[in-house]
C-alpha cells in the first residue's frame, strides 16, 4: 500500500529512534548525516528532537544547502540569497513565509474585481470592480481581520466601471482610472483624484484610450493620456501633467501642461503608463543572471549574444510616429469591453486595403522623420552603480508593427517638466518638431499583458504572451497567434537589458483580440501574478522558482502585496471576492495564545517582597 509523505516520514523518524535507543555505541556523525541526506526535511527536523547528537547534526549547513537544492529544484549555479545567514534559515523562509494561507473573503463588490492598490504604509488599500465602486479598505484592524471602511461609486459621472487605483507618495490622495458608460466601440476613460481625508472628490481628468490608465508623477501631479486619430493606421498619442487640484490662491496658474506628443504607426498607441524612480545609490536586491554570468566568465570577453526570444533593445535614433483623431485603438488590453470594433473596421471597411495601408504607413514614417525631434543620446545612458544621478522615466506598452503593444517605450523626465509650470501646449518647442521621439525601446516579442516595478524601482516585470519564434508580421491587422503560457521578464532599468530568463507557470486563453490586462505585483523578495487559470502565482526573486498557487472560482485579475509586510498579499477575481493570503508563519503567530506577561507580574511580586522585608526590617507588621 502506498504510504502519503508524512507516514514515510514518521516511518523513517521512527526506524532512527528505534536505531538511537538500541544498545551499543552511539553513531558516527558522518553517518548519521549521511542518513539525513536520504529523508524528507520533516524527517530531519523530527529525528533532530532525539538526542543533542541528531540535533547538532540535523543542523548542518551542508546538509541543509542539499536539502535545498533537491527540495526546491534549484540549479546549482544558483548561490544563496546574499542577505541569508544560514541554508537552514533560508529554507525555512521559502517554506514558511510565503502568504499561501487564505485567511479571509472579502464580499462586499457585486462583481468581477479589476485591480487591488495599497498605501504606501500598508494601512489601507483599494479595489476597484465593474460594479463602478472604488472601495477602501482598513488592515491595521487590532483582531488581524480587514474591514471596509469606504465605498464610493462612480456612476454619477457616467462611468460604466472603475478599473484602476493609485496611492500617490504620502497616501493622501487616490487617483482612481475608469471607462466611460459611452457608446458601444467607445474607448474614452477618465481619471478621478479623491481626498482620502474626507473622500471628497477634488478634480476629474479626461484619459484616452481608457487602458492609459494613469498614474502619479508626484505628490500633486499625475499623467493622463489623449489619443487623434490621424487616418486609418495612423495616430498620436499625448501624455499630460495634470494638477491633482488648483488651490484658491493659484487661479491663474497653469493646471494642465503636455509633457510628450508620441507618434504612433500600424494602428499602434500608448497604454499602461507608469513612473519609475531610479535612485542613482541604490544596491540591486537580486544577484543577476547566473548563467550568463558564468559563460561570460567562461569566454573571457564578456561577449554574448542575445536569443532570439531575448527582448531585443534599440535607440530609435531621429524615427518615430505621428498623430491621429478620435476613434477607439484596436485591440484593447481589457477583456471588460467588447473587441475593439476599429480593427474590424479597417479590415472590412472602404479605403483600408492592405497597399493603402502601407502607404499610409511610408508617408507618417517619412512625416515622422522630418517633424520628430531628435532624441539626446546622453539621457538614456546606461548608468553603472558607482556613476550617473537619479533618473525618472515615463514607461508605457507601445508598438510599431502591429496594434498589439509589443514593445515598452521610455521617456525621461526631466525636473523642470514635473510641474505644470512655464510653457504649455508645447511652446516650448519648434513648428518643424511636431512629435516628441521615444529615447529608448524595449521589444519584447509578445503581446504585453501586464507589468510592475520592484519596490526600489530598479527592475521591470512584465507579463507577456509570447508570438512564434521567427514570425514575420506582414499585415498589422493580423499579429501573430500569441501563445497560452505567459512569460514574466525582468528587465533592469539601470542597464536597460533583460536581466535573466523569464518566469513561466501562469496561463491565458484568450485571443489577440480579446487578450485583457493581468496586474503583478513586487515585493522584497517575491514577485505574484494573477492569471485566467483561476489561480494567482508567488515566485521567488532570487530563485526564480514558482512557491504557490493561489486558487479562485475564476480569472485572477491582480494581486497587491502589502509594502509594510511581505507575507500578507491580496488577489482579486472575476468570481467578485477579494482573499486574504498570509504566511503559515504569520497564522500560528495569530492563533497562538497570547503568553501571559510573567515577566511583569515576577517583578511586582519581588517588589512585594521587597517591601515586605523592608517592612519587616524597620519593626513594622
Amino acid at each position: 500500500m502506498l504510504k502519503s509523505p508524512r507516514q514515510a516520514s514518521l516511518q523513517s523518524t521512527g526506524s532512527l529512534q528505534d536505531v538511537r535507543m538500541a544498545s551499543g555505541p552511539a553513531l558516527p556523525d558522518s553517518l548519521v548525516l549521511e542518513i539525513f541526506l536520504h529523508l524528507p526535511h520533516s524527517a530531519v527536523l523530527s529525528a533532530g528532537l532525539a538526542c543533542h547528537q541528531w540535533l547538532a547534526v540535523s543542523r548542518d549547513e551542508f546538509l541543509w544547502r542539499e536539502l535545498f537544492y533537491n527540495y526546491y529544484r534549484i540549479p546549482r549555479s544558483v548561490p544563496r540569497h546574499p542577505a541569508a545567514s544560514s541554508w537552514f534559515l533560508e529554507f525555512k523562509r521559502l517554506y514558511d513565509c510565503i502568504p499561501c494561507v487564505e485567511v479571509q473573503t472579502l464580499k462586499e463588490h457585486h462583481d468581477q474585481v479589476l485591480h487591488l492598490a495599497f498605501s504606501h504604509r500598508g494601512h489601507r488599500f483599494s479595489s476597484c470592480s465593474k460594479d463602478c465602486t472604488v472601495k477602501l479598505w482598513d488592515t491595521e484592524r487590532p483582531d488581524g481581520s480587514i474591514a471596509l471602511v469606504h465605498s464610493s461609486s462612480m456612476r454619477a459621472y457616467n462611468w460604466g466601471y472603475t478599473q484602476f487605483s493609485q496611492f500617490n507618495a504620502d497616501d493622501s490622495l487616490l487617483l482612481v482610472s475608469g471607462v466611460y458608460l459611452g457608446p458601444h466601440h467607445s474607448s474614452s476613460g477618465e481619471i478621478a483624484v479623491i481626498s482620502l481625508d474626507n473622500y471628497t472628490l477634488l478634480s476629474r481628468v479626461r484619459n484616452k484610450p481608457y487602458d492609459v490608465f494613469g498614474c502619479w508623477l508626484n505628490e500633486t501631479h499625475l499623467i493622463s493620456g489623449n489619443l487623434h486619430w490621424i487616418g486609418n493606421m495612423t495616430s498620436c498619442s499625448v501624455l499630460w501633467l495634470n494638477k491633482a487640484f488648483q488651490d484658491v490662491e493659484s487661479e491663474n496658474v497653469n493646471v494642465v501642461k503636455r509633457l510628450f506628443k508620441i507618434q504612433n504607426l500600424n494602428a499602434s498607441s500608448i497604454r499602461t503608463v507608469m513612473v519609475a524612480h531610479c535612485r542613482r545609490h541604490d544596491s540591486p536586491d537580486l544577484l543577476l543572471d547566473y548563467e550568463a554570468q558564468s559563460r561570460a566568465r567562461e569566454e573571457g570577453d564578456g561577449q554574448h549574444q542575445q536569443q532570439v526570444h531575448q527582448p531585443l533593445l534599440f535607440d530609435l535614433g531621429s524615427e518615430s510616429d505621428e498623430e491621429s483623431d478620435d476613434e477607439p485603438p484596436p485591440g484593447s488590453l481589457l477583456r471588460h469591453e467588447p473587441p475593439r470594433s476599429h480593427s474590424h473596421a479597417i479590415m472590412q471597411g472602404k479605403p483600408g486595403t492592405e497597399q493603402e495601408r502601407e502607404i499610409e504607413t511610408k508617408v507618417a514614417q517619412l512625416l515622422g522623420r522630418s517633424r520628430t525631434r531628435a532624441p539626446n543620446p546622453d539621457l538614456m545612458s546606461p548608468s553603472n552603480p558607482e556613476e550617473g544621478e537619479d533618473k525618472t522615466y515615463l514607461l508605457f506598452t507601445t508598438g510599431s508593427l502591429t496594434y498589439s503593444p509589443h514593445q515598452i517605450g521610455i521617456k525621461r523626465i526631466m525636473p523642470d517638466q514635473m510641474t505644470t509650470c512655464g510653457p504649455v501646449l508645447g511652446e516650448e518647442r519648434s513648428s518643424e518638431e511636431f512629435f516628441d521621439s521615444l529615447d529608448y525601446v524595449i521589444d519584447i516579442h509578445g503581446h504585453i499583458i501586464g507589468m510592475g516595478l520592484s519596490p526600489d524601482h530598479r527592475y521591470l516585470y512584465v507579463n507577456s504572451r509570447a508570438w512564434p519564434a521567427g514570425c514575420v508580421i506582414s499585415d498589422p491587422m493580423m499579429p501573430p497567434p500569441i501563445a497560452e503560457e505567459i512569460d514574466m521578464h525582468v528587465i533592469d532599468l539601470k542597464s536597460l537589458r533583460e536581466e535573466r530568463r523569464s518566469l513561466r507557470a501562469h496561463r491565458a486563453f484568450t485571443p489577440n483580440d480579446e487578450c485583457f490586462f493581468i496586474f503583478l505585483d513586487v515585493s522584497r523578495d517575491f514577485v505574484a501574478s494573477g492569471a485566467e487559470d483561476k489561480h494567482g502565482y508567488i515566485w521567488d526573486r532570487h530563485y526564480n522558482i514558482c512557491l504557490a498557487r493561489l486558487r479562485h472560482d475564476d480569472v485572477v485579475n491582480s494581486v497587491a502585496f502589502s509594502p509594510a509586510d511581505q507575507e500578507l498579499l491580496l488577489s482579486a477575481s472575476d468570481d467578485s471576492t477579494i482573499k486574504v493570503w498570509r504566511s503559515p508563519r504569520m497564522v500560528r503567530l495569530a492563533q497562538a495564545p497570547p503568553r501571559p506577561p510573567r515577566h511583569r507580574k515576577l517583578l511586582s511580586s519581588w517588589l512585594g517582597r521587597r517591601g515586605t522585608d523592608t517592612m519587616n526590617l524597620n519593626g513594622k507588621p
